[in-house]
């Protein structure tokens, strides 16, 4: 069996594309829509509560009967420094004072890590969504044995080879190799380690010569050629996000994707400035202001995120995207706007060559 065959038959797709989980972005509706037509749609719930995350469970399944994935991160809890929080709260003052907002006084780790949420870990085997995905490193070894006790498929993002080794050494069933042109967050497992940067194909190049995994290519792919491309380079499929976003079934606001259609979407950079973790998206203010000379690092993740999520309401209300995570992957000039499913039928096309 070829791994393009293995791939599609662990997930029960027809064909070997993931939309991407893309948390704030993609929505019942999305992941529903490219489910029925054959991919693998997904939902990310790292940003919601778990009640939040139970409602988004049940609509994707009320919408289809096809499978779906459930994504989680699993970042380790924020490492607290008092004087940098400060320092970084410090520099971002110019622009709360420009949008008439006081700074924060404290930074709030808003978002639970699936490492330690026993509640959201209870709700998937509750819940039991036939793919469940790991973004930032991977669970604990008992929690990966009940998942597939309970008939999960499992998937999770590697930016490099070590990281690859050890999702293979975990069980997991899938490998997804995120390449630094990916829009969102790198799923690096360790901030404070090297990061080569590996380019999406060099990376699958890599894993499908060091893994027996089936590796899914994600980073940069917008369509049918570049989904072609990945599968000559040994992928068995490939996971696309920013080219969902300005699907009508997407999260994204009109700001979000007035941006993506135009000049804007040709500069994304990789940044901590925003969440505290790197991540790419649309240039704006707040990540120029985080590069700035002298300027002091962001804090950890999700710390820093609540600070510019602070900052991002305050400027919105001024009707401004200065602080917003427009997360988008470096080939975000080749969005199409169209319904998730006609995207899915044009991107098989092309894959086919028709």
């Amino acid at each position: 069996m070829s791994q393009m065959a293995r791939l599609i038959d662990l997930l029960g797709v027809v064909h070997p594309i993931v939309q991407a989980p893309m948390a704030g972005v993609s929505t019942p509706e999305l992941a529903a829509s490219v489910s029925d037509a054959g991919g693998l749609g997904s939902i990310g719930i790292g940003a919601s509560t778990v009640s939040q995350a139970r409602r988004m469970i049940e609509e994707t399944r009320a919408r289809t009967d096809r499978p779906f994935n459930v994504n989680v991160f699993c970042h380790p809890a924020a490492r607290r420094d008092p004087a940098g929080e400060a320092a970084w709260l410090a520099h971002l003052a110019p622009l709360f004072a420009e949008f008439d907002a006081a700074v924060p006084e404290t930074l709030n780790e808003i978002y639970k890590s699936h490492l330690d949420d026993e509640e959201a870990f209870a709700l998937l085997l509750e819940t039991r969504p036939p793919v469940v995905s790991f973004h930032f490193g991977l669970p604990h070894s008992s929690r990966l044995s009940a998942l597939r006790e309970a008939g999960i498929r499992t998937m999770a993002s590697a930016t490099n080879p070590d990281e690859a080794a050890l999702i293979e050494a975990a069980g997991i069933d899938i490998v997804i190799a995120q390449g630094i042109e990916a829009g969102g967050h790198r799923g690096t497992f360790d901030t404070e380690a090297h990061d080569p940067g590996l380019s999406t194909a060099v990376l699958v190049s890599l894993l499908v010569r060091r893994t027996g995994l089936p590796v899914v290519a994600a980073g940069g792919i917008m369509d049918g050629r570049g989904i072609r491309a990945a599968l000559e380079l040994g992928a068995a499929g490939a996971q696309l996000g920013t080219a969902f976003i300005l699907c009508p079934e997407s999260a994204a606001n009109e700001a979000y994707r007035a941006a993506l259609r135009s000049d804007r979407a040709y500069d994304t950079r990789l940044t901590t400035a925003i969440s505290g973790r790197p991540a790419r998206g649309l240039t704006n203010r707040l990540i120029l202001h985080g590069i700035a000379p002298g300027c002091p690092p962001a804090c950890a993740y999700p710390l820093a995120y609540d600070a510019a999520k602070i900052l991002h309401a305050a400027a919105a209300s001024r009707g401004s995207d200065a602080a917003a995570a427009h997360w988008a992957g470096q080939g975000a000039p080749l969005a199409r706007e169209m319904p998730a499913a006609a995207l899915i039928a044009r991107l098989v096309q092309d894959v086919r060559g028709a």
